[in-house]
């Protein structure tokens, strides 16, 4: 039995896994790009490291893609022999559990299994962000919360985990809408650990939460050396930088930001075709051309139709699909979100049936430009978009989507009860996105005409 970086006993037996084990703990809670080599290392000198292989496979269900399920599978088959050679801990057996919950779709039930480590393991940093990140794609904000809250006061000011703890708390923060809290542990965080990307990204949350995008870019600036060493998050906190300079109607910024590095790598991960996606349509509802910018990112998403992981990933799929008119791979995206809802028998399919059969025909129809019935599928979801995981500024795209379809169609009085609740949700800021649409309610009235946004 060995001891890990944050305190915990592990079946490990050898110094140079347990250095490799930690290089997995460390990364993990960084967004470090080198996590899988660390993990390969582990399972290399150790093969029947049973806890080893259950990371792996719960990493694999967090990608969020249809063919690393069955690497997942495999990963906990290793982790099961491996216990039956080796004995395991009742801490290590848990995470095995998570894994197998996860593999049927059963996310609720494995953030349990991580809540039942940490009531007996409350310094387990894995553990802790382990349930962030599943609670994360279940839209679950105020369970993230509780869960750090409830370890928290069992980390010492040393305890190596610490500073990932307080990024993860001031996410929680942020998504729970106490922001003031969540820039003071944001700032805590990155002050305690330079490479905590998550804490630093918190904080940028809560200046696009509050429409300070001025202050969120000095916040970024500089500051480059906390996310460069990250996987693909560090894809998404340029994005976050390309929201702030959007704001303020730096639309050059943006697409460069887009061109060098939100799009540097033409991956296919949901992550960042999440980004990407999401801030061309941005773009685009600000009658911006993007000129055919569209066309990779539907080629790839065009890939994914049957892949029905996540529903927060096929709509950002669907965004693609309809930015670039792909209309034969639309409807089969629909067609399988519309099977997969119709046995909602798990939390992956509960949310394809809810809000996921809604959205998708919403963003179909505004696609078509029938913003009318954009508008009726779009508010009728509205408040069950939590649920599709992701943040509250990922969702924003959605939320601007309805906004916009209720303009075109002349629906103004609906458009400004949606802009009146996005303010209330922001503690009462608004971002020049909001004031823009309000000046075009406004003008609308004055001249009696209800086409207040113009069609692309």
């Amino acid at each position: 039995m060995k001891q890990d970086v944050f305190g915990q006993m592990n079946t490990l037996t050898q110094p140079a896994s347990v250095d490799a084990w930690n290089g997995v703990l460390l990364g993990f809670m960084a967004h470090a790009a080198v996590t899988p080599q660390h993990l390969g290392k582990v399972l290399e000198l150790e093969p029947d490291f049973a806890l080893g292989h259950a990371v792996k496979g719960l990493f694999m269900v967090l990608l969020g893609r249809r063919e690393m399920l069955p690497v997942a599978v495999e990963a906990l088959s290793a982790a099961q022999c491996a216990a039956e050679r080796q004995p395991v801990t009742e801490r290590e057996q848990l995470y095995m559990e998570a894994l197998k919950l996860c593999l049927d779709g059963q996310h609720v039930q494995a953030v349990q299994k991580f809540e039942a480590i940490l009531r007996n393991h409350r310094e387990d940093t894995l553990a802790m962000k382990l349930s962030h990140a599943i609670r994360f794609v279940l839209g679950d904000s105020h369970g993230m919360r509780r869960s750090i809250e409830r370890v928290m006061p069992a980390y010492a000011p040393d305890h190596a985990g610490r500073g990932y703890l307080l990024g993860c708390h001031a996410f929680a923060l942020e998504e729970t809408g106490a922001y003031e809290k969540a820039e003071i542990a944001g700032r805590q965080a990155l002050w305690m650990v330079s490479d905590d990307a998550w804490g630093l990204h918190a904080v940028a949350h809560v200046h696009d939460m509050t429409g300070n995008a001025a202050l969120g870019l000095n916040w970024l600036a500089g500051r480059e050396d906390a996310w460069a060493h990250c996987n693909n998050f560090r894809y998404h906190v340029w994005w976050h930088k390309a929201l702030m300079h959007l704001d303020l109607g730096q639309v050059d910024e943006v697409i460069d930001l887009y061109d060098q590095q939100i799009r540097q790598d033409k991956t296919d991960d949901y992550r960042d075709i999440s980004n990407a996606t999401s801030l061309l349509s941005r773009l685009e509802l600000e009658g911006v051309n993007v000129g055919n910018r569209w066309e990779e990112l539907a080629d790839l998403s065009a890939t994914r139709t049957e892949d029905g992981c996540l529903i927060f990933a096929d709509l950002h799929y669907l965004l693609a699909l309809t930015g670039d008119n792909r209309e034969d791979a639309t409807a089969k995206i629909l067609h399988r979100i519309h099977k997969d809802a119709s046995t909602a028998e798990d939390d992956v399919t509960g949310r394809m049936a809810d809000p996921g059969v809604g959205a998708a025909k919403g963003l179909e129809a505004f696609g078509d430009g029938q913003y009318g019935a954009a508008f009726e599928y779009l508010s009728a979801v509205r408040g069950s978009m939590q649920r599709a995981g992701g943040s509250h500024a990922q969702r924003d795209i959605f939320e601007r989507i309805t906004i916009d379809s209720g303009l075109r169609a002349g629906r103004l009085d609906d458009a400004e009860r949606i802009l009146d609740d996005r303010r209330m949700k922001r503690a009462g800021g608004e971002d020049n996105y909001a004031l823009a649409r309000r000046e075009l309610i406004e003008a609308a009235r004055n001249n009696g005409d209800v086409q207040s946004v113009p069609a692309e």
